[in-house]
């Protein structure tokens, strides 16, 4: 399978909303995650972690809708835009984020995703 095809495939997944199945699919067992923030999140290591930082944002955040562009595509690289519309449980706060992931494939796996986000 190649990069695109992957791409296509996992962004596909996520606009059904199969976060999920997309993860459980294409992440490596060996999967690094980086987010732009600090603290225990900021980066994961594994599959399950990664899954685990995952649930957490489900159970800590209403999503009153989203859009998902791409993938856009370059070598073993692709990046996916993600625009929502989100409550954060904790505060109650509605708001809107603005971030890219940019995901890494080798062996037809994702070995590394970045998370770049818009302040606004």
């Amino acid at each position: 399978m190649t990069t695109l095809e992957l791409a296509k495939d996992f962004t596909n997944l996520l606009k059904t909303n199969d976060h999920e199945g997309a993860a459980a699919k294409y992440n490596s067992d060996d999967i690094v995650s980086y987010e732009a923030m600090d603290g225990p999140m900021a980066v994961c290591r594994g599959k399950d972690t990664v899954k685990q930082k995952g649930d957490w944002w489900q159970e800590n955040h209403e999503v009153h809708g989203a859009l998902i562009e791409g993938p856009y595509v370059n070598g073993d690289q692709f990046v996916v835009r993600f625009t929502m519309d989100v409550t954060p449980k904790a505060t109650g706060q509605r708001m809107s984020m603005d971030e890219v992931g940019i995901y890494t494939v080798k062996n037809g796996k994702i070995v590394e995703e970045r998370f770049c986000y818009l302040e606004g």
